[in-house]
């Protein structure tokens, strides 16, 4: 069985599509959350994973845009969330609303969250692949986190841990879009990078009066 992995698709609608159209053949899509926030496209992005019915789980700006928890953000990610909010109708926020904080999918074999597994505040701390352990592992075999938008993937005895990279704002230096796909069979991970049209997300974040830096740190990948 192979599980494709998105997270942090940041309402890049460019990305996403990119990235959909570029993956192999699964049997199953999951999504680590922060589907919305800082980029154009909240909107198109939200029915793209309702529509595909991608189990997700809710990020800190999808939090964030639904209300549901208040968050201090910077004055960067606090316009996409307010230009989130203004884009959707009831029924996307509802579906956003609706994400739950962890998932286990596949019967069981893969456990989706956003942050750290094991943080009551649910997205303070962030999780490095460096800091990847076999402690962060329950009954699950794979482990997928978001949140820090760095793709890494460490393999345990007891499991594997992966963050499958930022569809929408990638941080780790590489500015193209990132996913992966699990083996659940043979317990293999393979990450994934893609470019795609930056420079029409760019204009786009300058269309809806967005700020510039989010477009700017799309090309450093920073």
């Amino acid at each position: 069985m192979k599980v494709g992995l998105i997270s942090d698709v940041h309402s890049n609608r460019v990305a996403l599509e990119a990235v959909l159209e570029d993956m192999p053949a699964v049997d199953e899509l999951l999504c680590a959350g922060d589907v919305v926030g800082y980029n154009p496209w909240p909107a198109e992005c939200v029915d793209e994973l309702r529509e595909r019915g991608v189990p997700t789980v809710m990020g800190n700006h999808d939090a964030a845009v639904a209300a549901t928890t208040p968050f201090r953000f910077n004055g960067m990610a606090k316009a996409g969330v307010e230009h989130a909010k203004k884009r959707l109708d009831d029924d996307q926020l509802a579906w956003l609303e609706s994400l739950p904080a962890e998932r286990l999918e596949c019967d069981g074999r893969v456990k989706l969250v956003h942050g750290h597994p094991d943080d009551p505040d649910r997205y303070t701390r962030y999780t490095y692949p460096d800091e990847f352990s076999p402690r962060l592992l329950g009954d699950e075999d794979v482990l997928v986190l978001g949140h820090t938008h760095v793709q890494g993937v460490e393999t345990f005895a007891e499991g594997i841990v992966v963050n499958p990279g930022s569809v929408g704002q990638p941080r780790d230096g590489d500015p193209r879009a990132g996913y992966a796909v699990v083996d659940l069979d043979a317990m293999t991970v393979e990450t994934h990078r893609l470019e795609y049209d930056i420079e029409a997300v760019q204009a786009a974040v300058a269309e809806a009066g967005l700020p510039e830096r989010i477009g700017r740190r799309l090309a450093r990948g920073k």
